[in-house]
């Protein structure tokens, strides 16, 4: 004889689920009708309203006639986080001088199981064409600061012995035409968790010069960032 137990959908977990389910609706969109929520998540309309009601009574999200979107308080725990980030504060000084000096987009990333995440962007004059944004998560397999550091750590082959030789990875799939990305891996071999990319135009972006001054200087600032923060990098990923 077996002994089945039930999950009531009332009990604590079961109710977190629904909320992360109900906010994780909101990637991508500035605001959602309850019907557009009910579609994304799932979820029986009343319980979705009952919930987002809740959330809203938090602050947690807000309402506007029909739409809902993130609300204040979202907005000062995100930038608390932020805030709080060590890697992102020990980054900050050499990222700005990075895109000082090229006027292209700079980004670093993190791997976060089987995604990347953003964890600085500068984009400045191309900021209205990149939808990239601090805490942007994306699969890492569909870019190229996923598969560099896949490569990185992983990998074997002819492609991935020539990431591992050169520390380098170069591509054109970026949400803009006639654009092109390189990255490289923050760490050495087995232990870099992220990367730091430079994206802009092709004509900028000597993808097919593997010595370019570009690539030096990617590498350089990498390094740099490495030796001077990768202690306190490396403390702040375990502790997340």
């Amino acid at each position: 004889m077996s002994l089945q137990l039930e999950v009531d959908p009332a009990t604590p977990n079961a109710f977190l689920d629904r909320v992360s389910l109900l906010l994780d609706a909101f990637g991508g969109r500035d605001r959602l009708t309850l019907a557009e929520i009910v579609r994304r998540t799932g979820l029986p309309r009343s319980s979705a309203h009952r919930i987002l009601d809740h959330l809203v009574q938090l602050r947690w999200l807000h309402r506007s006639g029909r739409d809902y979107t993130l609300g204040l308080r979202l907005v000062e725990l995100g930038s608390l986080a932020v805030y709080q980030d060590r890697l992102h504060s020990a980054a900050h000084p050499h990222l700005y001088e990075l895109h000082r000096r090229t006027g292209l987009i700079v980004e670093m990333t993190i791997l976060d199981g089987s995604n990347v995440v953003c964890r600085a962007h500068m984009a400045g004059r191309f900021a209205s064409m990149i939808p990239n944004r601090i805490g942007f998560s994306t699969r890492a397999d569909g870019t190229l600061v996923g598969r560099v550091l896949h490569t990185f750590n992983n990998e074997r082959g002819e492609a991935a012995d020539e990431v591992r030789k050169t520390g380098v990875g170069y591509g054109r799939d970026t949400p803009i035409d006639g654009f092109g990305t390189i990255a490289t891996p923050i760490g050495p071999i087995g232990v870099a968790t992220s990367a730091l990319s430079i994206c802009g135009p092709l004509r900028q972006m000597p993808l097919d010069e593997r010595n370019s001054p570009l690539t030096g200087l990617l590498r350089e600032t990498a390094a740099s960032l490495w030796r001077n923060a990768g202690v306190r990098t490396t403390e702040s990923m375990r502790a997340q």
